[in-house]
Formats: structure tokens, C-alpha cells, sequence
């Protein structure tokens, strides 16, 4: 049996799980890409050895906690664990490399496993995860598409992911669709945290030389935030603009937004956020037309007096290469013509893209 000293993160990979011994709501908030969470101390657990740590000092903190995480490790040796192999190698990590998963290694490594402990633990995951963003961000060869909302370019960009294209989905890991209504219904969005480890391992897996389709998006998606070095990468890329009539983008709207009918009251509040943009009179109409569940009219005007203006002043603004862009055009974006369109995208000759941007010198990001 191996008994070396604490793994990298870059070695994280050669293990056959990966586990997280914190406490459930730390492993809520972020955890390492594919652990799972095996808590040596829950919540309330933590909570208490914290409080008699302060209160008590060292000593007592150690002695309850001593007995609260030999009985996790006990039952976690009686179901999660008893199936393993005697050649089963898990790594193991806690918020520092601690004592929390160090008294779990020590006890998989006394019943014969093969444990490991990741150094400097999540914290060193957190410094890779930024590090990694802020390095292969600027590498990447991006593809952008564009186009105002109802252009159906996320379904664009699922449609490039079916036919083997490398895609990069930023509002599907933001869990957003990045427009004021564009929350996905009955599920919150990620903390900060883990949409940068979810951006980060995304991104690692990535063939850096192959192009990468991704939407354009802004700083802001939802309530994430989106990393600066990935921003500029994005603004600097080629572009191709999705061209539709405003009758199919509302056709398709009315389809993929069709959830914002079931709950005109959480619609209604969610546009009163416009109403320093465009006075009360205009969405007291919105918000009786949100209450009448009349999607077709809410739609059309916010089409026409939101996200249209939005799109024009922000595309020339925002982006580096609008005025070279390709455009393909979409006379219906059902999902036959979807495909017609990511089969266009695919298609387009490589020229027809521009310069790549080129990758900043060291210490410009």
C-alpha cells in the first residue's frame, strides 16, 4: 500500500473517488468536480465542536468531536464504504487538508485501502479552479453566437453540442437564461463558487485547438458573475448572428418561456425590476397582461421596448468583431430549422471566421 504524502490537485484524477469529509452545507455551497460527500461532522456537529472550541478550548472540542466522527466513520464504513474493494483507492479531502479528512485517511488506510489526502484541500481546488480560469480562458478559440432574444441560440448551441462540436454553456452551468425572466423555473442558481468550479472543469476538458461555440453573454448572468478573463476572451472573438423575423422569435418564445404563464404573480413582480427603465404606466400594462396570462401581448411589447433596444446598443458595444460577423438566417426556429442552423454554423469555412484573437501577452489578464 502506497504511502506517500498528500496528492495535488492535478493528480486527482488517478483515484477511484474523490471524497468530500466536510460538512453537508459546505459541500452544498461548492465541492470538487465528482465527490461525493461523506461527512465526518454534519451540520449541527460542527456547529457544537465549534462552539466548545471557543467556549471550552482544544481539549474538550477534540474529545466530543473525537466521538462524533468515530461513529460517522462507522457508519460510513457500514454503508458507504462496504462494498469497496480491498483495492479501492479514494482521496479525501476537507476545507484544508485537516484534521477532518486526515482522521478519515487514517482509518480507510487502517482497514486497507489505499487513502489519500488532497493537500491544502478544497482551498487548493479553489486556487486551481481560478487559476485554470484565468489561464485557459484567454486560449480558447471561441465562436460566438449572437442574435436578440428569441434567436433560440441556446438551442443552437445544444444542437452544435448533438453534432460532436465543442460547445460551451454558460447559462446552462449558470442554471440561467441570462434575460430578466430568464430564471429556470423551481431552480435556484449556483453559489459564485461552484459555477467556477463547474466553468473551470469545463473548460479543462475543452480541446484547446479546436474551435469552442459559446453565446454571447454579459458580465452578469442571473446573479453570476462571469470571469473577466473569460469576458474579454468572448468580446474579442468572431461572431455569427442568428437572423430571425420578430414573428418566429415570438413564435418561439411562446414555446420555450411558456412556464412564465403558470405563476402570473412571481411574473408580475419579476417585471416590476423595469420600472426605472420604463415608467410605471408601462409596466402596470405588462404586469395586467403577466395577470391575464396574455403571453402573446407581454411578449411582443417587451420584444419591441426591452430586449431589441438592449441588443442593438450592446452587440456593437460589447463586441469586438460585430461589424465582420456572419450572419445565417431563419425564416421559423422550430427544431427542424434549429438544425438547418447549427448545420449552417458547422459549415461555415473557417475564413469565413477571421483572425483568431490573438492570446494576451503574460501579465495582461
Amino acid at each position: 500500500m502506497s504511502q506517500r504524502g498528500p496528492v495535488r490537485i492535478e493528480d486527482r484524477h488517478g483515484f477511484d473517488a474523490v471524497i468530500d469529509a466536510r460538512s453537508p452545507a459546505e459541500f452544498a455551497i461548492d465541492h470538487l468536480p465528482g465527490a461525493i460527500n461523506c461527512p465526518v461532522l454534519d451540520d449541527e456537529e460542527r456547529r457544537i465542536v465549534g462552539t466548545l472550541y471557543k467556549q471550552q478550548g482544544a481539549f474538550e472540542a477534540r474529545r466530543v468531536g473525537g466521538a462524533m466522527v468515530a461513529a460517522n466513520l462507522a457508519r460510513h464504513l457500514r454503508e458507504r464504504f462496504a462494498d469497496r474493494p480491498a483495492t479501492w483507492r479514494p482521496l479525501v479531502y476537507c476545507w484544508r487538508g485537516g484534521m477532518r479528512s486526515g482522521s478519515m485517511v487514517t482509518w480507510l488506510r487502517l482497514v486497507g485501502w489505499d487513502a489519500q489526502q488532497l493537500a491544502g484541500g478544497y482551498k487548493a481546488w479553489r486556487r486551481h479552479a481560478i487559476t485554470q480560469i484565468d489561464t485557459l480562458a484567454p486560449q480558447l478559440h471561441l465562436r460566438v453566437l449572437c442574435g436578440p432574444t428569441g434567436s433560440a441560440k441556446t438551442r443552437v448551441l445544444q444542437a452544435l453540442a448533438e453534432r460532436g462540436a465543442q460547445t460551451l454553456d454558460l447559462e446552462g452551468l449558470a442554471r440561467h437564461r441570462g434575460s430578466v425572466l430568464g430564471g429556470w423555473p423551481g431552480v435556484a442558481q449556483p453559489a459564485q463558487t461552484a459555477f467556477e468550479t463547474a466553468l473551470a472543469d469545463a473548460i479543462e476538458r475543452l480541446e484547446p485547438a479546436q474551435p469552442v461555440y459559446v453565446e454571447a453573454e454579459s458580465a452578469r448572468i442571473g446573479k453570476i458573475s462571469v470571469p473577466p478573463a473569460l469576458v474579454r476572451r468572448l468580446r474579442a472573438s468572431p461572431c455569427v448572428e442568428i437572423v430571425a423575423s420578430a414573428e418566429a422569435r415570438l413564435d418561439f418564445l411562446l414555446r420555450d418561456y411558456a412556464n412564465l404563464g403558470d405563476d402570473p404573480e412571481l411574473l408580475a413582480r419579476q417585471l416590476h425590476g423595469l420600472r426605472e427603465l420604463h415608467g410605471g404606466d408601462v409596466i402596470a400594462r405588462w404586469q395586467a397582461w403577466a395577470h391575464a396570462r396574455d403571453l402573446p401581448a407581454l411578449f411582443s411589447e417587451l420584444m419591441a421596448r426591452h430586449y431589441d433596444p438592449l441588443y442593438a446598443r450592446s452587440q456593437g458595444t460589447n463586441l469586438k468583431h460585430w461589424a465582420q460577423r456572419q450572419r445565417v438566417a431563419a425564416h421559423t426556429l422550430a427544431p427542424a430549422a434549429i438544425e438547418r442552423l447549427a448545420a449552417e454554423i458547422l459549415a461555415l469555412p473557417a475564413h469565413a471566421w477571421g483572425a483568431e484573437p490573438r492570446q494576451p501577452a503574460l501579465g495582461e489578464n
